[in-house]
């Protein structure tokens, strides 16, 4: 609250004047800055009747740099006439000029020159008329003296980059019923003692507030991690995707990588990236004919494909290991819409993955991957690009780039890469292509059916909307546990 000096001295002005007074005056003949006087406004209101005050907007103008240029110099269009002579000018010599581009066409729109293009020694330009008057200039410095209100609305659209305007809030000061410039401290509590003796009747309390913030309830927090999830989650449901059920963390090494014609002797296959499992160590039960069919294209190639021409083991298609990506649960979801009749699909999944990282800012060996996956006739790497844009637009990421890759599975294949605000650089955040006829037609699916597909983390978009720079304070055990109860509902813009 202002003290009551500052108080006195306002109520003293108000007194003065008959009708009330702004509180920028009061303001500057206090010599003070304008927000105190509106802090003591508030407090003054605080007390009851004492003063009544209303708020009110004023807009002031005031001209851009080039505005103020123009007022100086004249408008493009003037500066162009009164540079030609009357023997005309060179049009090549004109547009050299710092206002030549502009104010020609301007000049040109106004009848104020003309273009000679059949003239002897090249296109020539010519007045068309002895004189101008420069109205833009003129408008201008109206604004400039602070007369724009002598302007009508439509000039000053007409002028609206060449000036701008701030709206200005103060409030217009009035006695109230109550009023008196001296400061009587309003009791804020009702006594025993008050009751007992009855000088309560003789008191003034402050008015209760009814509408002030109450102390906020204690409760349960959702990690920032899960609020973009459901975001993500209700995204993939707005746009018609089917969720598909994710509820198996160890998957076999067939599942995992021989369905999607990732060969064996693939990097990504060894200890120094994948969580191998060791009891139980091996997975027995697979489609026999459809496990024959991989191995074929594998060893043999198929489908107009050569395939890899190596000796493909069933014991290490048996291996259990911690899933290194959804795409796992995605080639079971084919394999079961191809022993079915066809029918154009989108399916999608949140879920966590397990690789054998080395963790540093953006990497964790435990991670949450979002894929989606859509199966219909004739799609392309053009759709693909679609949708994504599409999709990462409702994140409210919308600088985005694609970069061209290899994946084992998908044949265009495209790194995703977004702009990280934090960290001042692109940031990959998701990876996509087309699957590759030998992944889906081992599985039954007909040959003109085209499954375009993309996964991303969870948390590295996260990162990106809430403003962290290392993974390791979103997750894991050095998270700082007052930021999950600061952290805004949902900072996610749809």
């Amino acid at each position: 609250m202002a003290d009551n000096g500052l108080l006195e001295s306002v109520l003293r002005l108000v007194e003065k004047v008959d009708g009330g007074t702004d509180s920028q005056d009061v303001a500057a003949d206090l010599g003070v800055d304008h927000q105190v006087i509106v802090g003591a406004v508030k407090s003054l209101q605080a007390l009851g009747e004492v003063i009544s005050a209303e708020q009110k907007s004023s807009r002031h103008w005031e001209l851009t740099g080039e505005g103020r240029e123009i007022a100086e110099q004249g408008s493009h269009e003037a500066r162009v006439f009164n540079a030609i002579p009357d023997e005309g000018l060179p049009q090549n010599q004109l547009m050299k000029m710092p206002s030549g581009k502009v104010g020609f066409s301007k000049a040109m729109s106004n009848k104020w020159i003309r273009l000679d293009k059949a003239h002897e020694g090249g296109p020539r330009v010519f007045k068309t008329v002895e004189a101008i008057e420069d109205t833009v200039r003129d408008k201008l410095q109206l604004v400039q003296k602070g007369q724009s209100a002598k302007l009508e609305d439509k000039e000053k659209n007409e002028l609206k980059k060449l000036q701008c305007y701030w709206t200005v809030k103060s409030y217009w000061i009035t006695k109230g019923s109550s009023f008196s410039t001296t400061i009587t401290k309003q009791e804020t509590e009702l006594t025993p003692e008050m009751i007992a003796s009855g000088s309560w009747k003789e008191k003034k309390f402050k008015p209760y507030n009814f509408e002030a913030m109450g102390v906020a309830p204690d409760c349960g927090h959702l990690h920032p991690l899960m609020k973009v999830r459901t975001q993500f989650r209700q995204i993939f449901l707005e746009m018609g995707f089917t969720e598909m059920p994710t509820n198996n963390f160890i998957e076999s090494s067939f599942w995992n990588f021989d369905s999607l014609f990732q060969p064996q002797q693939h990097p990504a296959r060894d200890q120094h990236d994948t969580f191998f499992i060791s009891d139980p160590a091996l997975a027995h039960e697979f489609p026999q004919d459809y496990l024959e069919r991989v191995k074929k294209v594998h060893s043999e190639g198929g489908y107009g494909s050569q395939g890899y021409k190596y000796d493909w083991k069933i014991e290490e298609a048996q291996k259990n290991l911690l899933r290194t990506h959804t795409t796992a649960v995605s080639a079971r979801m084919l394999y079961k819409l191809a022993q079915q009749k066809f029918t154009p699909v989108k399916y999608f999944s949140i879920d966590r993955v397990f690789r054998n990282e080395t963790l540093d800012a953006t990497h964790l060996a435990e991670f949450h991957q979002i894929e989606g996956v859509v199966a219909d006739y004739g799609l392309t790497l053009g759709n693909l690009m679609g949708i994504l844009h599409q999709f990462f637009t409702k994140l409210g990421i919308t600088k985005l780039r694609f970069k061209p890759a290899y994946n084992p599975y998908t044949e265009p294949s495209m790194e995703v890469f977004s702009y990280h605000e934090g960290l001042k650089k692109w940031v990959e955040v998701g990876n996509s292509g087309v699957f590759r006829p030998e992944m889906l037609l081992p599985m039954g699916l007909p040959e003109g059916v085209s499954v375009i597909a993309w996964g991303l983390s969870l948390e590295r978009p996260t990162m990106i909307k809430y403003g962290i720079n290392n993974i390791r304070e979103l997750v894991g055990h050095k998270v700082n546990l007052q930021m999950v109860y600061d952290s805004p509902i949902c900072r996610l813009d749809s």
